[in-house]
């Protein structure tokens, strides 16, 4: 259960990535650690999940070595992401701000709602 769970939450990070492009400069406000809480609108799936991830330049990584998370943070902080664990993928997109974000994910059986807070 918890390699799904892992898998739901960077599903909900990739669809944060799905943005423009930034150039390096602006998409540099966004630089720095973020955690990120999912939570799924399905019963069935796991909820309550949070990721670390780590933003540079306007690319996003995974500080996790179980989760691979990859995407971009636009000027504008829309975001879309791609995670995954395993065999299992989620797409997620959002908008961050300064300090904290939120969004959507979805996954092959599952779906939801992500909140970020920066460290």
């Amino acid at each position: 259960m918890e390699p799904f769970r892992k898998i739901l939450i960077a599903s909900r990070i990739l669809l944060l990535g799905g943005v423009p492009i930034a150039t390096p400069a602006a998409a540099a406000t966004f630089d720095g650690a973020w955690n990120i809480q999912i939570a799924s609108s399905n019963v069935a799936c796991p909820s309550g999940t949070s990721v670390l991830i780590g933003i540079n330049n306007g690319q996003v990584a995974s500080n996790n070595a179980a989760i691979t998370a990859s995407g971009r943070v636009a000027e504008a902080g829309t975001i879309n992401v791609k995670l995954s664990s395993g065999m299992k993928r989620a797409v997620g997109s959002g908008r961050l701000t300064a300090t904290s974000g939120s969004g959507t994910w979805r996954g092959a059986m599952c779906s939801g709602t992500w909140t970020a807070q920066r460290m």
